[in-house]
């Protein structure tokens, strides 16, 4: 049996786990990111978070097989170069070889949405698909794409950012820092803001009550008073899937995958969301696409498709595709 570690690099935490090779977790420890701060001091919490694990897992350096790191941002899965990563304020790191160097293990890095996207291929939702994209509807919209059971990174390595693509012309100011982005659209985010502008219309609204009940408004705020009959938290669900559904029909348009898993909080609003959203983006698809052709699911691995999906960059059946 193999072991590989598989790292998620957050802008909040780092998680590490032991991950055999048919994908089960065996152990795993986190630790806070603490940005901002040097690309090598958040690279060494990394290893102490391995050792940790290691130590639980009652395993060694050397039982290791190698290293795989989802990292949020512009990655050179050839090099191992973080080329540019907002989140962190990192440019041009060399993170593979500063790993492998402490390690002498090999190290490959991968973007974090593209290696989550890998573990619901590899042992989630998307399990034996050939072809799948991942959604991650949360403060933004994240996004992985998987073709012929490779991760598809792109010609420079920042391709599958569907949150980015047009969904309204000239609409809201998305924070990339275009307009009428779908993330604007159909993260958790917008959500969020479209279920505050309906309370302000609507102060009797049931979102209101459930909203000062919970102490906030999040993305749950508009589908539980919509469970509840609250019409005006029907409109914002609607007006939201209608939103995501024009991404994701754009996405069979483009790419007819055999998958199409939607990960994030919101994913779990199961049927309630799946249900509207399938029959809306099938009606849109081209030539009259229906669930024969490109399935749309929940994702499964929750938390677990960043390690996961980290720790199968070794189990992949050549390089990161894209060139």
């Amino acid at each position: 049996m193999k072991y590989y570690i598989g790292i998620d690099l957050g802008g909040t935490n780092i998680k590490a786990g032991i991950v055999d090779e048919v994908c089960r977790i065996l152990a795993q420890s986190d630790c806070p990111t603490a940005l901002p701060r040097p690309a090598e001091e958040v690279c060494d919490d990394m290893l102490k978070a391995c050792t940790a694990t290691l130590e639980q897992a009652k395993i060694g350096w050397d039982d290791i097989t190698g290293i795989g790191i989802g990292c949020p941002g512009t990655v050179n899965s050839q090099s191992g170069i973080v080329e540019y990563s907002n989140n962190l304020a990192w440019h041009q790191f060399p993170m593979r070889d500063y790993l492998q160097s402490r390690t002498e293990r090999p190290v490959r890095v991968g973007n974090d949405a593209n290696v989550a996207a890998l573990g619901e291929v590899c042992a989630g939702s998307a399990k034996g698909a050939q072809s799948a994209v991942i959604l991650t509807l949360g403060t933004g919209v994240g996004s992985g794409v998987v073709l012929n059971s490779q991760i598809w990174s792109g010609h420079r390595y920042g391709a599958a950012e569907f949150g980015h693509m047009v969904i309204e012309q000239g609409g809201r100011l998305c924070t990339c820092g275009r307009r009428g982005c779908l993330e604007a659209y159909a993260s958790a985010t917008a959500l969020i803001a479209f279920t505050k502008e309906a309370i302000g219309r609507c102060p009797e609204s049931l979102m209101g009550k459930i909203a000062a009940e919970n102490g906030k408004i999040d993305g749950r705020t508009a589908f539980e008073a919509m469970r509840r009959g609250d019409a005006a938290a029907g409109e914002v669900a609607e007006t939201y899937i209608n939103y995501l559904a024009c991404g994701v029909a754009n996405i069979i348009n483009i790419l007819q995958p055999e998958m199409i898993s939607l990960g994030g909080g919101i994913s779990k609003e199961g049927d309630a969301l799946l249900e509207p959203l399938r029959k809306k983006a099938y009606a849109q698809a081209f030539g009259g696409c229906d669930a024969g052709v490109t399935r749309i699911e929940a994702c499964t691995l929750g938390n677990q498709a960043g390690i996961i999906g980290a720790a199968m960059l070794f189990h992949q059946t050549s390089e990161l595709a894209g060139r």
